[in-house]
């Protein structure tokens, strides 16, 4: 274990600290806002517009497949983006993952659907899917190393967590956009309105350029450099030395990904494809989630420079397992208030940890390989957690529409991430 903990350190005051805040939260807020936005869709309409068949539960698996890809594609992005952070320099590797993020997203908007150009349309969306997934992979773990790296000390649990408002401020805007648009005809949505959002992605991403242009390079990364103490393959070093540490990371990760999905990805599609709740209903759960999500990662972030950020991993952790089959069972009564409030509320043990996975990441791997020990960690989880929403689907199928089997996931999710917590706290105190 290296003796090089972010909060050991006695980091300088960074420069600009406002500019970093708001850089790293514009940034994850564009990447979290078209990942959401994807997956809304595939819940929403892409099962009709590129997946077409008589079976609509079969369209809606085959549109969260496409989901899955980019889960699938994370893992190279860490290692590119890894490779390039810990090298090149965390400033500069943020400006890449932005762009490619940005043109992908702006691009699905413009895309013929099946009717059009029939099987080209699908591999269209895919091909623009894996490249959001391989900028994915790069973009959140090179923000919470930025945010920790230049976070003052006894901040760091605050600096660290701004990432993750990334995630409900994304999940916001895009579902605000699907509800605004979603009280249009139900022809103009689908033929066109649907579209929309994915085109902001332009303008969204010429704001967030500028932004994140105005930021300083990290001091950690500028102390590596001028050290020399650079590797040159990162992400060797770290399957090679830090196994423990990688591994321990993705199983903390987990929840915040694949249990994440369960609760609003699915939740959106099972509510109104299987339960019969209506669309609107679905996105206001979602919609208020993630309102309340961004109180929940304030909150817990400044939690954590006051105490053990695993310690608030593990009471999370616990009780998203808690919740796991209360929250499934009565988004399945099919009441709407009731299961709004099931969103609501199992969202946010998630966020919770979610909150404070960054930090604890960071102080897992040292500067030289820090970029990489998080991107890698944080992938492997989100290789797996991308297929949660195809795996759920597929239970339910199998199941004949019973839930239960989904609960069951959510709740090994949620102990997996719990074991990951306890093992991090005993590696980072040796």
């Amino acid at each position: 274990m290296s003796t090089d903990i972010i909060r050991s350190t006695n980091n300088p005051p960074t420069v600009r600290p406002r500019m970093v805040r708001t850089a790293v939260i514009v940034g994850t807020a564009l990447e979290h806002y078209d990942y959401f936005l994807y997956g809304t869709a595939a819940a929403l309409v892409f099962n009709v517009q590129f997946f077409v068949n008589d079976d609509p539960l079969v369209g809606t698996l085959a549109a969260f497949a496409t989901f899955a890809a980019g889960f699938v594609a994370r893992p190279f992005g860490a290692l590119i983006f890894g490779h390039l952070g810990d090298t090149l320099g965390r400033r500069k590797t943020l400006i890449m993952t932005l762009l490619l993020i940005g043109v992908s997203t702006g691009l699905i908007g413009a895309i013929p659907n099946y009717g059009q150009i029939g099987v080209w349309a699908p591999i269209a969306l895919v091909t623009l899917r894996l490249l959001q997934g391989i900028s994915f992979g790069g973009e959140w773990a090179g923000a919470v190393t930025l945010a920790a790296e230049h976070a003052p000390k006894g901040r760091e649990g605050a600096y660290a967590s701004l990432p993750m408002l990334g995630s409900p401020i994304g999940n916001i805007v895009s579902t605000a956009a699907f509800l605004a648009l979603g009280l249009m005809p139900a022809d103009a949505f689908d033929s066109w309105a649907w579209r929309v959002p994915f085109l902001a992605a332009f303008p969204m991403l010429g704001l967030a350029l500028w932004v994140r242009s105005q930021v300083d390079e990290s001091p950690a990364f500028e102390k590596v450099a001028a050290s020399k103490e650079t590797k040159k393959i990162p992400a060797w070093e770290i399957i090679r030395r830090s196994p423990r540490q990688m591994f321990t990371g993705a199983a903390l990760a987990f929840v915040g990904i694949g249990g994440f999905f369960v609760v609003t990805t699915f939740a959106m599609s099972y509510g109104t494809g299987t339960v019969g709740l209506s669309r609107t209903t679905m996105l206001t759960a979602v919609l208020g989630a993630a309102l309340l999500q961004i109180l929940t990662v304030l909150v817990t972030g400044r939690l954590a420079d006051k105490t053990d950020p695993a310690k608030i991993a593990d009471w999370s952790c616990a009780a998203t397992a808690l919740l796991a089959f209360p929250a499934v069972l009565v988004l399945s009564t099919g009441n709407p208030v009731l299961a709004i409030l099931a969103v609501v509320v199992s969202v946010q043990p998630i966020a919770a940890t979610y909150a404070v996975t960054g930090l604890i990441l960071a102080e897992l791997f040292s500067a030289n390989v820090r970029y990489s020990g998080i991107a890698i960690s944080y992938n492997i989880a989100g290789l797996i957690g991308g297929f949660i929403p195809l795996i759920a689907t597929s239970l339910l199928l199998l199941s004949g529409s019973s839930a239960w089997p989904v609960a069951l996931m959510l709740l090994v999710i949620a102990l997996l991430s719990l074991a990951g917590a306890v093992t991090a706290r005993k590696i980072i105190r040796t």
